[in-house]
């Protein structure tokens, strides 16, 4: 346990922080898994499914560069799937 005042305040507002980003990661999350599973993958669904992970990574919930990979594999399959 944190003994001095302001550990306690950080802790606290961590703690407040840790799950207000819970929502975001958690959108983002189910948004990827969605437009996996999706048999229609077109541009509109990704631009969605971006914007939701640009979000997450503009909120420090990601990192840039995880952001960019997750964008980057889902733009591959949405390829993958037209070319089909």
């Amino acid at each position: 346990m944190p003994q001095h005042k302001s550990a306690k305040k950080r802790m606290k507002t961590s703690r407040r922080s840790a799950i207000r980003n819970r929502r975001y990661i958690s959108a983002a999350r189910r948004a990827v898994k969605d437009f996996r599973a999706d048999s229609d993958k077109s541009p509109e669904k990704m631009k969605i499914v971006a914007s939701l992970v640009d979000k997450a990574a503009a909120r420090g919930v990601y990192a840039k560069n995880k952001a960019a990979r997750i964008k980057s594999r889902l733009a591959k399959l949405a390829r993958k799937a037209a070319a089909k």
